[in-house]
Order: C-alpha cells, then sequence, then structure tokens
C-alpha cells in the first residue's frame, strides 16, 4: 500500500492539525501490513505525475486508487461554514476546487493508465452526500457534487477497460482533526456526546476493501454509495463492531426538505442496467414496442437497364 501526503514529520503542512504521513503508514505497518510513505501535494501536476511513474517502475501495477485529498477547511472560523454564499470567503470555494476537486481529477488522470493496461482495477472518489440533499455551502456543496459527477463520467469512460469508478461518501468520521476538536483520542471518544454518531476511518477502509474484492464491483461503477449501505451489503463492521448509521442531514437544516425531490443518481451503470431489466421482464410488465427509428418506409428502387 502507498500512502501519500503533504504534511511530514519534519515538513507539516499545517501545525494546527495534527497527523503526518508517516503516522498512517506506521499504523498500517502495527496492524501486519505494509506500507509505503511517499511525499506528494497532490495539487501540483509534476510531482504526482512523478509519483505515478514512481509505482510504475517500483510495482508495475496499481489495484486500487483512493482519491481521498481535500483542502477549504483551513480557517474554518474565518466564516461560518453554513453562511449564505454572499458571505463565504472566495478563497474557500477555490481552495476546495483545487486540493479537492483537481486533485481528484490530476490524480485519477496520471494512475488510470497502470489499472488500463491490466483490464482492472477501482478508483475511488470519497465525498459527501445526502441523497442528493443540498449540502448547505454553496462552495461545499459545488465541489463534492463535482466529485460525484466526475467518478460517473470516469466509469463511462474506463467501462471498456473493466475499471471501475465509484464515489463513496463516509459519515461523520473520527479523523485526527476532528478527535483533536473535541480534544479526545480513539480511546477516549465516547466521552463525549458529539461524537456519538460517529465512526472511525477504518469503516471507510473496510467498505472500501469490500469493494475492491468484489469480483462484480463493475456493476456498481459510476454510482454513488454511502459506506453505511455498503457496511450492509458487504457484511463489514466498524473496530468495536457496530454498524453506524449512514449521514442524514437533520430535516430541520436541509434547505430543501419540502422541495422537490433530490436528484437521483444512478447505483452503479451495471445495476442500473440490471434493474431496468427486471422491471421489463416483470409479470405483467407491457411489452416495449418497436422504435420509431426501426420502422423505416421501404425506400423506392429504381433500376436501369
Amino acid at each position: 500500500m502507498w500512502v501519500t501526503a503533504r504534511s511530514t514529520r519534519e515538513a507539516p503542512s499545517r501545525t494546527d492539525v495534527p497527523g503526518a504521513l508517516e503516522d498512517t503508514a506506521e499504523a498500517i505497518v502495527r496492524e501486519g501490513g505494509a506500507a509505503v510513505a511517499a511525499r506528494c501535494d497532490h495539487t501540483n501536476e509534476a510531482e504526482v505525475e512523478s509519483l505515478a511513474a514512481r509505482v510504475a517502475a517500483e510495482e508495475g501495477r496499481l489495484d486500487v486508487l483512493v482519491n481521498n485529498a481535500w483542502g477549504g477547511y483551513e480557517g474554518y472560523h474565518e466564516a461560518r461554514f453554513d453562511a449564505p454564499f454572499w458571505e463565504q470567503p472566495t478563497w474557500r470555494f477555490d481552495r476546495m476546487q483545487a486540493a479537492g476537486v483537481r486533485a481528484a481529477y490530476l490524480a485519477t488522470r496520471h494512475f488510470a493508465p497502470l489499472m488500463m493496461r491490466r483490464r482492472r482495477g477501482l478508483i475511488a472518489f470519497t465525498t459527501v452526500w445526502d441523497r442528493g440533499h443540498f449540502l448547505l455551502n454553496v462552495p461545499y456543496d459545488v465541489a463534492k457534487a463535482a466529485i460525484i459527477r466526475m467518478a460517473y463520467g470516469v466509469a463511462l469512460e474506463l467501462r471498456r477497460f473493466r475499471v471501475a469508478s465509484v464515489a463513496v461518501a463516509p459519515g461523520f468520521m473520527r479523523t485526527e482533526a476532528v478527535l483533536a476538536a473535541f480534544g479526545t483520542d480513539e480511546a477516549r471518544w465516547r466521552e463525549h456526546t458529539g461524537l456519538a454518531a460517529s465512526e472511525s476511518p477504518h469503516y471507510l477502509g473496510r467498505a472500501l476493501a469490500a469493494l475492491a474484492a468484489d469480483r462484480d464491483v463493475m456493476a456498481r461503477s459510476g454510482g454513488v454509495f454511502r459506506v453505511a449501505d455498503l457496511a450492509r451489503d458487504y457484511g463489514v463492521t466498524d473496530l468495536d463492531g457496530t454498524r453506524p448509521a449512514p449521514f442524514e442531514i437533520p430535516r430541520d437544516m436541509l434547505l430543501d426538505a419540502d422541495g422537490p425531490p433530490p436528484a437521483v443518481v444512478p447505483p452503479g451503470l451495471g445495476l442500473a442496467a440490471r434493474r431496468r431489466r427486471a422491471a421489463r421482464d416483470a409479470p405483467g410488465a407491457r411489452p416495449a414496442g418497436p422504435r420509431a427509428s426501426a420502422r423505416r418506409p421501404p425506400r423506392a428502387v429504381k433500376r436501369h437497364r
């Protein structure tokens, strides 16, 4: 497993958030895995391209790519996160696009060929999603929606190479930054009622591992899936054996609670096709008539002697 990040112990990118590249790599090794820690600024295309070339040279393959880089949480208290767009700082929009959307595109652009050659692989884009509801912040909502749309477009273009692309939405995760904000750690988080509905990063990791091991993962390609729903489908749990519920914005906070239904996102190109076939073949279903284009009038043929 290759782990990438900007922050290292010697050169942290931020001093207000704990955690470094080496910490994650060492945690993987402690649990019996193998990890390569590679510093990379995913907003810098030259660094991403160089990393892809290094992975190709040293590994010769890539099975799973997880696009999890993000930005825009810096200066969180400079403006209310749920403030209306005219009060949002412009840098927040720019940062989420650059360190979130663009960074995911760069990694996908440079690493996908490693999977295309072998005609197999999984690209996962982490995002936030609540059944299409507005996420209470225009810059945030636009960036997260773009991630989902990117996963869908990538799925369409990689379908002929048998490479799957999905968007995966975890719930309220107990990342280092979240735990630090509550003044606690993974051993004592239950002491804080504000973390009662949270989940560990392992919950997301286990869902992704199950997806990667699914021989029928192409059926889900193009879809967006909540981690809790994947956990139910694949029978995985969080570290403590529980299965935290999916993330849902409280109804009294939704700005579109009484509006039109949210846009429906396909559950995956293959799954959507299967559901259409099932509906077509269901008892009592009306047979589809021939397409108009199939009923072309006969053309007059003029024969010459």
